[in-house]
């Protein structure tokens, strides 16, 4: 017996009544098929109806043939009615998603001739491939005019052609399909054959907010929201903002000229510390000219910073360059250097016995050992 779908007949309907045809148990839960439901299955990008039924709770719906079936925790008795309520935040939210999506879609299709060849609506924004190239700089344009599509509160048509009448329809689609074919009007925007849940009108979108157009597959990849989702991210957006404007001392709006100034600022002040650090290495080799091998323990250095000491030492020194840095109980990173000689066996050596590795170029080794600087110490007192 085909369900009847009740989310066809008007996509707002939040509750609802139905007889239980039947109910079946699986691993996954109890398989119940009603004669109509308000549960929209999943399909077509669009995720799958959840909510209460009968008392029970709907975890997923899909489409079996012209059955609807609930997934449900428990079971129901068959031929009786239940009521039925969808979680309606969520399905509202997707409906805001699926209706922008064919506007942007649309709109790309009349300027760009692209069609959709992939859609699905995550938790947070809508990912949509096209099979076309959408320059990137094009974006606010076509924002634009997408928003102007929803302001216009334009009516949402969405109906069944007669096999009459569906020849002179001209609507996207990716191929051919046969009747009956269920086609989503958006006047002047967009007309597309569609199985999903949609809004009545554009205004009921509220917003469509574009964030990116990557090159993806030959053709590109855009990443939008729409409505409730698009308010939540540019609060999350503001958020943030207002947040690094308090560090910056500027207002949210001037947060990036701000990053720009600081960014060049830190650059400065690296290029800075690179060179007295080039400067404080030099001192430390001069220490050690001509000293054959050395080892030293220099604190808080970083993996290039190990590498700098380690073969400036190495050219004063006239032997074995080793130089370590960290603490006990967290570890060292190492580096050994020498302007003559083989150090692989000597690494291979030093990561056996104070539990490290690491490894390189036969006059330079570096990695990390897990070891105190005594057992280190005492390590190269026998080498």
């Amino acid at each position: 017996m085909a369900t009847k779908k009740l989310y066809y007949e008007d996509s707002h309907l939040e509750r609802f009544t139905a007889r239980v045809i039947s109910c079946d148990q699986t691993d996954k839960g109890f398989e119940i098929i009603l004669d109509a439901t308000a549960f929209y299955p999943e399909g077509g990008g669009q995720a799958a109806d959840t909510g209460i039924l009968g008392g029970a709770s709907v975890l997923d719906t899909r489409e079996r043939g012209e059955e609807i079936i609930h997934l449900c925790d428990r079971a129901l008795e068959p031929g009786s009615q239940v009521e039925g309520q969808i979680d309606w935040e969520p399905r509202f939210q997707r409906m805001q998603q699926h209706s922008g999506e064919h506007i942007v879609s649309g709109i790309l299709h009349r300027r760009y001739g692209c069609s959709n060849t992939g859609f699905h609506m995550g938790q947070e924004r809508t990912v949509i491939d096209f099979d076309g190239v959408i320059p990137a700089q094009a974006l606010p344009e076509i924002e634009a005019e997408a928003n102007r599509a929803v302001w216009a509160n334009l009516p949402v048509k969405c109906w069944y052609p007669t096999p009459e009448e569906l020849p002179s329809v001209h609507y996207r689609s990716k191929r051919a399909l046969p009747w009956p074919v269920r086609i989503v009007e958006f006047p002047g925007y967009d007309c597309c054959a569609c199985c999903g849940t949609h809004v009545k009108s554009t205004g009921e979108i509220g917003i469509i907010k574009l964030f990116s157009a990557v090159p993806f597959r030959g053709g590109t990849r855009i990443e939008m929201a729409c409505g409730c989702l698009a308010l939540s991210y540019l609060n999350r957006v503001l958020e943030s903002s207002t947040q690094a404007g308090h560090v910056f001392s500027v207002p949210p709006e001037e947060v990036g000229a701000a990053a720009e100034a600081f960014s060049e600022q830190l650059a400065a002040l690296k290029a800075r510390t690179v060179e007295l650090q080039r400067r404080t290495f030099a001192a430390i080799a001069k220490e050690y000219e001509n000293a054959g091998d050395v080892l030293r323990f220099e604190p808080k250095l970083d993996s290039t910073g190990l590498r700098e000491l380690c073969d400036t030492i190495a050219q004063s020194c006239g032997g074995r360059a080793a130089v370590f840095s960290g603490e006990d109980g967290q570890g060292y990173g190492y580096c050994l250097a020498a302007r003559q000689g083989d150090l692989r066996q000597l690494g291979k050596e030093l990561t056996a016995a104070l539990n490290g590795r690491g490894g390189g170029k036969p006059n330079f080794q570096q990695g990390r050992v897990a070891a105190t600087q005594a057992e280190i110490q005492q390590f190269f007192a026998g080498k």
